[in-house]
């Protein structure tokens, strides 16, 4: 009996366009960026604009796109921009735009260190929820016995130093950005 294989249609196009709600489970990281940073006061980074010109990109947007790149592994705005063609969550977080390279980083030039600050907000806030663990982990089967407490609450200091250590990262971060966007042109951009 001969296999039957699913259709593999690539020329119909769909009845009716598909929202990027759609696009991911609801669990998934870019949308708990998408949220959180539509949480975050903004209003610095939107007062900056001056309305003339091209309409810009929304600051929300572009921090979400930076934020969830980095938090995958995604530093060159080439890349990112690349990414927002390429993969689902990307587009979702952008809606479907694509902002080209040097949208992403004028933004990031522009913006650095009220960045760096939003990121180390986000940071404690995901650290908060139990969202985000910080450490090492052990590849041995060492057992440690934890230094926390049994309510998980979280002592002025030790607050503090979670504070500096997401801000060492986030600098650690955008040196990495930068290093990428001057890095030379990949092999695949060289223009003959």
């Amino acid at each position: 009996m001969a296999t039957q294989f699913i259709l593999i249609d690539r020329d119909t196009p769909y009845i009716l366009p598909p929202c990027v709600q759609d696009y991911l489970p609801e669990d998934h990281m870019a949308r708990f960026v998408v949220e959180i940073v539509d949480q975050l006061d903004l209003r610095t980074l939107s007062a900056v604009y001056a309305g003339k010109g091209k309409r810009p990109y929304h600051p929300a947007m572009l921090l979400a796109l930076l934020f969830y790149g980095y938090a995958t592994g995604v530093f060159s705005s080439r890349k990112l921009e690349k990414a927002t063609h390429d993969s689902m969550a990307f587009k979702y977080i952008c809606a479907n735009e694509n902002p080209d390279h040097d949208t992403i980083n004028s933004f990031r030039k522009r913006f650095g260190k009220e960045i760096e600050s939003l990121f180390v907000e986000i940071l404690v806030l995901a650290q908060t929820l139990g969202l985000l663990k910080l450490g090492t982990v052990s590849l041995d089967g060492t057992k440690i016995k934890a230094n926390a407490s049994k309510h998980k609450a979280l002592s002025w200091d030790y607050a503090n130093q979670l504070e500096a250590q997401f801000k060492q990262e986030v600098e650690t971060l955008m040196k990495l950005a930068e290093a990428a966007d001057n890095s030379p042109l990949p092999e695949d951009m060289d223009v003959p």
